[in-house]
């Protein structure tokens, strides 16, 4: 170590960014386990033990809150887990070189957008009078209410996380495809297998790693059901149908009288939820597929 202590320097401001902003802040933690006065301070502040996560399932708004988070998360694997190894296979199949690569940034493009001006944009496009139902009216259709509508809304929640991050994550199967040995679709092609069948046969099998740990690392955020997008897009019309956890913290810590502990207590619950359900999602995959996270 001492022979390359200046390689092991290198890793000093990265030590010190882990100590500063993830295991410092650690130190709050015991909020949720405490009813916060800032006069008191943490410390001097009165232990109450369970009592903030107890309130968690006895305040409608937090039991709605994690419902929707349920409900928009297990939508988010089902329609947008498989898009992107389904646009890394399209790709792929392309013939040149060059119409890939564009065809690759134009799918990627939106990931570099803010959710906020992203949301902006849409707000545009979808309100009653926006240019999508301007259109509709001119054609002599009824309009739609794609903002105020909360089925609507929700699905309209899942195209566009679908467009904006779709091509970015495809990135990761097309670096994985890119891998696979040629001389198997050669020895596909031999046997007379279809371009479907080399897909499904080659191609799937051997993105299989990929794939599962992509998945259990979704199931492990299933609580993070996209902050930014709902925060940027909600209204109060469907806010009661789409609000989550993420926003249900913010309005109780930032738009009412603030109640450190509770927010604490909710965001660790959230927490302890994404790492039980890692668990069980890599103990699971690891058993029908062989692929894990970690042993």
């Amino acid at each position: 170590m001492w022979k390359a202590r200046y390689i092991y320097l290198l890793l000093l401001p990265f030590f010190l960014w882990m100590f500063v902003f993830q295991y410092g802040p650690l130190y709050g933690v015991q909020l949720a386990f405490k009813k916060y006065s800032a006069k008191l301070g943490i410390w001097g502040s009165e232990w109450i033990g369970l009592g903030n996560f107890e309130r968690i399932f006895i305040t409608p708004a937090a039991v709605r809150a994690i419902r929707n988070t349920f409900f928009i998360s297990i939508g988010r694997i089902l329609l947008e887990f498989p898009l992107p190894i389904v646009l890394a296979i399209l790709i792929d199949a392309m013939r040149g070189k060059r119409l890939k690569k564009i065809y690759q940034t134009i799918f990627t493009f939106p990931h570099f957008l803010s959710w906020v001006v992203v949301g902006a944009i849409i707000k545009n496009f979808l309100a009653s009078n926006g240019a999508i139902n301007v259109l509709l009216i001119s054609l002599g259709l009824d309009k739609v209410d794609f903002l105020t509508n909360t089925p609507v809304f929700v699905a309209m929640l899942f195209a566009t996380a679908n467009w904006k991050t779709m091509g970015w994550s495809a990135i990761i199967y097309m670096a994985a495809i890119a891998g696979i040995d040629p001389e198997l679709y050669d020895a596909a092609k031999v046997d007379g297998a279809s371009r479907w069948r080399q897909i499904w046969h080659v191609t799937l099998p051997c993105i299989r790693s990929t794939i599962a740990i992509m998945f259990i690392l979704a199931i492990g955020g299933i609580m993070n059901a996209g902050f930014d997008q709902i925060f940027n897009l909600r209204n109060g019309v469907v806010s009661k149908a789409v609000d989550i956890l993420d926003t249900y913290i913010y309005d109780i810590t930032f738009e009412a009288v603030p109640n450190y502990g509770f927010s604490t207590a909710v965001g660790i619950f959230k927490s302890a939820i994404n790492f039980i359900l890692l668990l069980i999602a890599n103990t699971t995959v690891g058993k029908l597929t062989g692929e894990k996270l970690y042993s």
